[in-house]
């Protein structure tokens, strides 16, 4: 029995590594420290605990002080300002929301942030001649407030830094801004759906603004101009947004060398006329089916020339518009180079078509010209060496409608046998979108970008052409070899 029981006690002293205490253990216990030691022990853990606990209460309090202290008050430091002042922010933190309500600078450089929690605009200016330039905005308050909100004219917005989880940049009845050199980004959750968010640069019924140099991306849309002509929009860059520039109603105004990328929709250009759109380029607008690199809605009498549309699903969409005038743009590697519903009158020549799945679609459009463009699908004749083919070039549009019917069928494109078949399909020929005299050639400058993509072509044709030829000749082998 004592062999059992010191058996027994050593099954309770050890089990995987962990001491467990039995009826031994405690009278042992007992006996060296008394009865009560381990009820003073849990007393004594406590009291320790609980002493921490309330040294470390004024600590807290002091950091949450000192936070609140490193918080400046923006609005005092703008209310004790003369008229006309120049007020230089001290490096520091300062909080708004702050209402400015005379012309005034307020200056800062990358060590001054402006925080502002409350859902209005961090700062709102009221007054006319006032600039902002150079500091951070950390703006928490959500849509539909802005970091910045301004409703006076002649106001210059620079070299901001702007994180905002509502509005960049809103203009209401605002004349004559500028706003030039800012950053602005979304700060919200990544998840955030399209009404949670605001738009970068907002401009309602603010003419004669110029728009030149931000960098804007992940808001709703980059720069929305609506209702406010005569505005200059220009090298600015936009990523990751609704719509990149987003413009209605702007008679009068110019797009000028703006880039986008990953956006819904490059450039959209609405209910306007003798509207410039030059220079811009628009890539990797293909995240959507609606997706375009340029988008021209009910737009008139207007110039669309130079740009870059390059990856997009839809380069250029022009729908409803007349009498405007598309030249020398670059259309490449888009699934549709130009679409067209409804639209007349319009002149394209001079542009280009490199790689584009479909060249062109035109859907109850007429009178169209389409003169000297050149287009890398087509093979032409040149007899007096002028760079210009005798023969036009009639769009087919089989390829189209039959994908348009079984989207599988994307994956024969360029394919020997697609193009047999687009071959044979000449219904309806005269109402095609023809170009009546296609450029063979193209300038040197653009030579290189049309050279690579026709050698990705070629290669790949030329690949599957080899796995086609493979499969034929294994099948003839099994079908009269094998078998035998």
């Amino acid at each position: 029995m004592e062999g059992s029981g010191d058996a027994m006690e050593g099954k309770s002293r050890g089990n995987g590594g962990i001491h467990i205490l039995n009826m031994n253990d405690q009278s042992n216990a007992n006996k060296r420290f008394g009865p009560g030691w381990l009820p003073s022990l849990k007393v004594g853990f406590m009291m320790t605990t609980a002493l921490f606990l309330i040294l470390l209460l004024p600590l807290q309090a002091a950091r949450a002080a000192e936070v609140n202290r490193e918080r400046i008050p923006l609005q005092p430091i703008i209310d004790n300002a003369a008229p006309g002042a120049v007020i230089q922010l001290q490096a520091g933190i300062y909080s708004g929301p702050a209402v400015i309500e005379k012309p005034l600078s307020l200056i800062g450089d990358a060590a001054v942030t402006i925080i502002n929690e409350q859902d209005k605009a961090a700062i709102f200016i009221q007054a006319d001649d006032v600039k902002l330039r150079g500091f951070t905005m950390e703006h928490h308050g959500g849509q539909p407030t802005a970091a910045v909100h301004i409703t006076g004219s002649n106001n210059e917005i620079s070299e901001l830094t702007i994180h905002t989880e509502g509005a960049g940049l809103l203009l209401r009845d605002a004349a004559s801004a500028v706003l030039r050199h800012n950053t602005i980004e979304w700060a919200g959750a990544s998840t955030a759906s399209s009404t949670q968010k605001g738009n970068g640069i907002d401009l309602l019924n603010s003419d004669n603004s110029r728009i030149e140099g931000n960098h804007i991306q992940g808001v709703l849309d980059g720069i929305y101009l609506e209702n406010s002509r005569n505005a200059r929009v220009q090298d600015n860059r936009l990523l990751r947004t609704r719509y990149g520039i987003h413009c209605m109603y702007i008679d009068g105004s110019s797009v000028l060398n703006n880039t986008g990328e990953e956006n819904m929709t490059g450039g959209m250009i609405m209910g306007v006329k003798n509207t410039i759109v030059t220079g811009n380029t628009f890539r990797k607008q293909s995240t959507n089916v609606h997706s375009q690199g340029i988008l021209l809605y009910d737009v008139h009498q207007s110039e669309i020339t130079s740009n870059t549309v390059e990856g997009n699903r839809v380069g250029m969409n022009i729908a409803e518009s007349s009498n405007n005038e598309i030249r020398d743009n670059d259309v490449t590697r888009n699934f549709v180079g130009i679409q067209m519903v409804l639209a007349e009158g319009n002149t394209f020549t001079q542009n280009r078509f490199v790689s584009n799945v479909i060249d062109a679609s035109a859907m109850d459009s007429k009178a169209n010209k389409m003169k000297g463009n050149y287009w890398d699908s087509f093979q032409g004749l040149d007899v007096n060496q002028d760079g210009m083919s005798e023969l036009s070039y009639a769009i087919n549009p089989f390829y189209e409608q039959l994908i348009s019917r079984n989207a599988a069928y994307q994956l024969f494109f360029q394919s020997p046998g697609m193009v047999f078949l687009s071959d044979l399909h000449s219904e309806g020929k005269g109402s095609w979108t023809t170009d009546e005299t296609p450029q063979i050639r193209i300038g040197e400058e653009h030579t290189g970008a049309a050279a690579a993509d026709g050698h990705t072509r070629s290669g790949l044709v030329g690949l599957l052409g080899l796995l086609l030829v493979g499969l034929s000749a294994g099948t003839m082998i099994y079908m009269g070899v094998w078998r035998k």
